[in-house]
């Protein structure tokens, strides 16, 4: 299997989670789906694209190297003449984490790589004005799955919040598809994040079963705290 693992850095990102019209919400990390959305933009499908619902079969896995804290945000909409109502927006606040998606087509992610650095439409972490922090860092490793590929790579966390942790050693949770942490202590249960249509007429998704469990890495910032 080769694995694509992709740097989400943003001053704000925001992920689908509870939603109505008066308050949305955001989970702790991407989804599948924000990801799936993301690749089917670079590949330059449009929502009603039969072709994004295949993006479902990448093996996925997320990393957590720097949560975010939450920014509650407010709009004025007027959704009717002479009718106005407040409606609140949840966004993350300088969060790092590290989305890893597999395939055993190890052209489909040689072509998904390719695609985010020459998208055919807007990248953005969640909603429209989420943009990326800068060009995305890409990693493409042969012969590992997104949950060794993640465990392997160095810790991706802002220098200054490496430099407020005083180990050598952190804790970051990692979150992904039930089969590849099929021994691990925490399944999470499902997540509604597998996409079956993008389509603003009639967007609908549906559930996979995720897992979840906390994995070790280097401090590499560790020594200048200690000099």
């Amino acid at each position: 299997m080769k694995t694509l693992t992709i740097n989400f850095n943003s001053p704000l990102q925001s992920y689908g989670n509870e939603a109505s019209f008066s308050r949305r919400t955001s989970s702790d990390y991407p989804s599948k789906s924000a990801v799936i959305g993301m690749l089917a933009a670079a590949m330059g499908y449009r929502r009603d694209d039969n072709r994004i619902t295949a993006l479902n079969d990448l093996k996925f896995a997320v990393r957590v190297d720097q949560p975010g804290r939450t920014l509650t945000d407010y709009q004025t909409v007027e959704w009717k003449k002479g009718t106005r109502k407040i409606t609140y927006r949840d966004y993350l606040q300088d969060a790092v984490f590290v989305a890893a998606v597999g395939s055993d087509d190890s052209q489909l992610i040689d072509e998904l790589a390719d695609a985010l650095r020459h998208p055919k439409f807007q990248l953005f972490l969640g909603r429209r004005a989420n943009v990326p922090a800068g060009p995305l860092k890409l990693h493409t490793v042969a012969d590992e799955n997104p949950v060794q590929a993640l465990s392997n790579l160095e810790w991706q966390a802002s220098t200054w919040f490496q430099r407020q942790k005083k180990e050598s050693v952190v804790s970051v949770d990692l979150i992904a598809d039930a089969d590849l942490l099929p021994k691990s202590l925490h399944t999470s249960g499902l997540a509604k994040d597998n996409v079956i249509s993008f389509d603003q007429r009639h967007r609908q998704l549906s559930f996979r079963a995720i897992a979840s469990q906390r994995i070790q890495l280097t401090n590499q910032s560790f020594e200048k705290n200690d000099s």
